[in-house]
C-alpha cells in the first residue's frame, strides 16, 4: 500500500505552483513561436513578440509571466490504495501548498482572492482557498493536475443549455466575438458538453489542463465526434480574425479542447472557458517516494526574437503632455512612454469616484496625467516593481465619463478594448486609451525605473501609485474621436481570411 505523506504532498503543491508561476509550458512556447512566424499582422506579430519575449524573461528571472498569478485550481484523482500519513485535511494540506507558494520570499505571488465576494470582498492575503476538485480511483497513485487561472480570461467564461438539435460550433463561434481581447488571446478555447450546468463547466476547465496538440490531430485526423468539433470550432475562430490581444491577425487560439459528457434527452449544456497567454497548468504523480520533482525546461524552446521595439514607435515625454499632443494620436500608433504615470483599478476608482460625487478633494492631483489599470507583483531584490502587466479596461468604462471630465486625466492605459460605454466618454471628453501587451508583465515591468504609492494604501496592490517609466511600449487604442483599433482591427483580418460572419450574442 502507498503512503503518501502530508508534507511531501503540501511541498509538491508549493513547487508545483511556483514552476508554473515562471515557466510556461513547453507546448504553448512552441504553438506561440509558431503562431509568430506565420503570422502577417504587424500589431499582432508585434504583440506575440512581446509575450514570447516575457515569457523568456520570466523563465530566466524566475519572476511571474503575468501580474494576475491566478485562482489555484486543483484536480486530484487518488488511487484507492493510497494511505495517507497526515493530521490534515486533503483541502488543508493543498490551501498549505497554495500558501507556501503564494508567499515564498524569493518569488512572492500576487494574491488576488477575496472572501465574502458578494460583500466586503477582504483579500485573504495568501491567494487561499484554491479550488478543488477530487475522484477516488482504483490504483496506488495520487495524480494532481493543477492550474493558475487568470481572473481576465476567467470572466470571459460563457454557459448556456441549447436544444438538443442546435450546433455547438455555431453557438461557441458566436461567443468569441463578444469576448473581445479581454481574455488576452491567443490562447486556448476549453469546451465542456453534456452533464448538468456545473459538470459542463468542470469539464471545460479540466481540459485546458490538456498540452497543446491541434497541429497533431490535424495531421493524423479526428476519430470522434469531439475531435472533428475541436477542428471545426478552431478553424472557425481563427477565420474571425480577432487576433493576438484582439488586435486583428491570422492566429485568435492556439487549440480548441472538448470534454464530453452524457446528458438527458432533452438537454444539451455546452461551457466555453477561454485560457489566456499566462497558460499555467502542470501534472504530476504522486507515489510514497518523496515529494514531486519538476524538470526546468531548457531555454532553446524559446525562439530567439531580434525585435526592436522601439522601431516605429513615438516617443513621448509624458511630463510635458498635453491634450494637443495626445489629440494628434491615431489608433494603431505604437508608442514609446517616459516619464510618470499613475496607476489604479476597480477599488482605487469606485473610491476617487465617490470623493466626487461627495464633493471632496481628490488625494491625488489627475492633470494631464495618464493612469494605468494594473495591480503589480511586489518587487523582491533590486526590483523597482514586480511584473506589472495592464489588466482588463473595460472594468474601469463606467468611472470614465467622471474620471476624464471631473479630474483633467488624459487617457488611461490597460488592456485589450474598452466597451461602448467607455469608448463614448472618451469621444466625449476627447480623452485616448492606449494598451501595453496582457501576458508581458514582466518585460512591461523593466521600463518601470521608480514607484511610490500616493493614496489608498491599505488597497494594497490595486492602491494609487505613480510609476516613473522609460521607454514603456504601448499602443493607441482609441483615439479622441472614439476610433477604435479593436474593431478596425478585426474587421481588416477577417476580411482577408475568410467569410465567417459574426453574429451578435
Amino acid at each position: 500500500m502507498t503512503v503518501i505523506q502530508q508534507e511531501d504532498f503540501i511541498q509538491s503543491i508549493a513547487d508545483a505552483f511556483q514552476f508554473i508561476s515562471y515557466y510556461h509550458p513547453v507546448d504553448f512556447i512552441t504553438g506561440m513561436g509558431e503562431a509568430y512566424e506565420r503570422e502577417q499582422s504587424p500589431a499582432a506579430k508585434n504583440a506575440i513578440a512581446q509575450i514570447l519575449m516575457n515569457s523568456r524573461m520570466a523563465a530566466e528571472g524566475h519572476r511571474p509571466v503575468c501580474q494576475d498569478t491566478g485562482i489555484p485550481v486543483v484536480f486530484l484523482k487518488i488511487g484507492m490504495d493510497v494511505r495517507w500519513d497526515a493530521t490534515m485535511s486533503l483541502a488543508e494540506m493543498v490551501n498549505e501548498g497554495v500558501r507556501r507558494a503564494y508567499t515564498d520570499k524569493d518569488n512572492p505571488l500576487r494574491a488576488s482572492i477575496v472572501a465574502d465576494p458578494a460583500g466586503a470582498r477582504r483579500n485573504t492575503r495568501d491567494n487561499t482557498p484554491a479550488v478543488l476538485y477530487m475522484d477516488v480511483v482504483p490504483g496506488s497513485k495520487v495524480e494532481v493536475r493543477l492550474a493558475a487561472k487568470g481572473g481576465g480570461s476567467e470572466n470571459k467564461s460563457r454557459f448556456a443549455v441549447l436544444n438538443p438539435s442546435d450546433s455547438v460550433a455555431d453557438w461557441v463561434v458566436e461567443q468569441v466575438p463578444t469576448l473581445g481581447g479581454d481574455w488576452c488571446p491567443p490562447g486556448m478555447l476549453g469546451i465542456g458538453i453534456g452533464g448538468t450546468a456545473e459538470k459542463a463547466m468542470m469539464l471545460a476547465k479540466e481540459s485546458l489542463l490538456d498540452p497543446i496538440d491541434m497541429h497533431e490531430l490535424k495531421a493524423r485526423g479526428p476519430k470522434t465526434r469531439a475531435e472533428e468539433l475541436r477542428i471545426e470550432i478552431f478553424d472557425r475562430v481563427n477565420a474571425l480574425g480577432i487576433g493576438a490581444q484582439g488586435l486583428g491577425g491570422l492566429t485568435t487560439v492556439l487549440d480548441v479542447k472538448v470534454l464530453d459528457f452524457p446528458t438527458h434527452a432533452t438537454s444539451l449544456p455546452v461551457a466555453v472557458i477561454p485560457n489566456c497567454v499566462a497558460t499555467r497548468h502542470l501534472e504530476f504523480h504522486l507515489d510514497g517516494s518523496g515529494p514531486a520533482q519538476f524538470e526546468a525546461p531548457s531555454l532553446e524552446h524559446w525562439p530567439k526574437l531580434a525585435v526592436d521595439l522601439a522601431s516605429g514607435a513615438k516617443r513621448v515625454n509624458l511630463e510635458t503632455l498635453t491634450k494637443a499632443e495626445t489629440a494628434a494620436w491615431k489608433a494603431g500608433d505604437r508608442l514609446l512612454l517616459s516619464g510618470k504615470i499613475l496607476t489604479g483599478r476597480d477599488a482605487a476608482h469606485k473610491r476617487i469616484a465617490d470623493l466626487i460625487a461627495q464633493g471632496e478633494k481628490l488625494p491625488v492631483d489627475f492633470a494631464n496625467r495618464l493612469i494605468y489599470y494594473v495591480g503589480p507583483v511586489d518587487p523582491v531584490r533590486d526590483e523597482v516593481v514586480g511584473p506589472a502587466g495592464p489588466t482588463t479596461s473595460r472594468r474601469m468604462d463606467k468611472f470614465m465619463d467622471a474620471m476624464l471630465s471631473k479630474t483633467g486625466l488624459l487617457g488611461s492605459i490597460g488592456k485589450s478594448e474598452r466597451g461602448p460605454q467607455g469608448i463614448e466618454a472618451i469621444k466625449r471628453h476627447q480623452g485616448v486609451h492606449l494598451i501595453a501587451i496582457g501576458g508581458a508583465a514582466y518585460l512591461v515591468s523593466k521600463a518601470i525605473r521608480g514607484s511610490r504609492v500616493l493614496a489608498f494604501q491599505d488597497l494594497g496592490m490595486e492602491a494609487v501609485h505613480e510609476f516613473e517609466v522609460k521607454n514603456m511600449p504601448v499602443t493607441v487604442a482609441v483615439d479622441s474621436k472614439g476610433n477604435s483599433v479593436h474593431e478596425s482591427g478585426p474587421r481588416e483580418w477577417r476580411a482577408r481570411i475568410g467569410k465567417i460572419p459574426v453574429t451578435a450574442a
